[in-house]
């Protein structure tokens, strides 16, 4: 199974539809007198944990996949773990990115009014929530960056063909070809 990097352009995607959505919505709070921007501080807590969760899964999946397999120890990383731990880290970086925008556009509508005291904590809310999505943007990307696996040492390895040239062996495909 061969999954691909998450392009440059995904999450500055999401961080730009999240800020226009946040933007919209704080704006139409604010005509029809409704209460929808800000965030409780458990959110904040709750997107703080879930990065350190996949920045430590990531962790252990990367120091599996880059030990000497004759140096490891006995305990042995579910693949299925692996691959879970790779689409969490994908995941946590477009909703990391999707929600700082989301929070970052409550702020722009609102910084006029900053000197209420509701308008003040939503936009602190909003910010410090918008700083640990971002966050949990970062550790999506590098996350999705630690749960890549080594290239192998098999017969398709650049390293294994340019020996097999320098010692004058034909390569595999050629061998089975005849």
């Amino acid at each position: 199974m061969s999954a691909k990097r998450t392009p440059w352009w995904q999450p500055a995607l999401a961080l730009a539809l999240g800020t226009v959505a946040g933007a919209v919505v704080a704006e139409l709070g604010e005509r029809f007198n409704l209460t929808l921007i800000g965030a409780p501080w458990f959110v904040a807590a709750l997107l703080i944990a879930i990065g350190i969760i996949v920045l430590i899964l990531a962790l252990n999946v990367h120091k599996y996949a880059t030990t000497d397999p004759r140096k490891r120890p006995s305990t042995f990383i579910n693949p299925r773990l692996a691959f879970d731990t790779l689409v969490l880290s994908k995941a946590l970086a477009l909703a990391g990115a999707m929600l700082a925008g989301w929070y970052g556009g409550q702020i722009i509508p609102t910084i006029g009014h900053i000197e209420a005291d509701f308008y003040s904590q939503a936009v602190i809310e909003c910010a410090v929530t918008a700083v640990v999505c971002l966050i949990d943007m970062i550790i999506g990307l590098v996350g999705e960056w630690l749960c890549q696996l080594p290239p192998t040492e098999g017969p398709e390895n650049p390293k294994m063909k340019r020996a097999e040239r320098e010692r004058g062996v034909a390569p595999a495909a050629a061998k089975t070809a005849r």
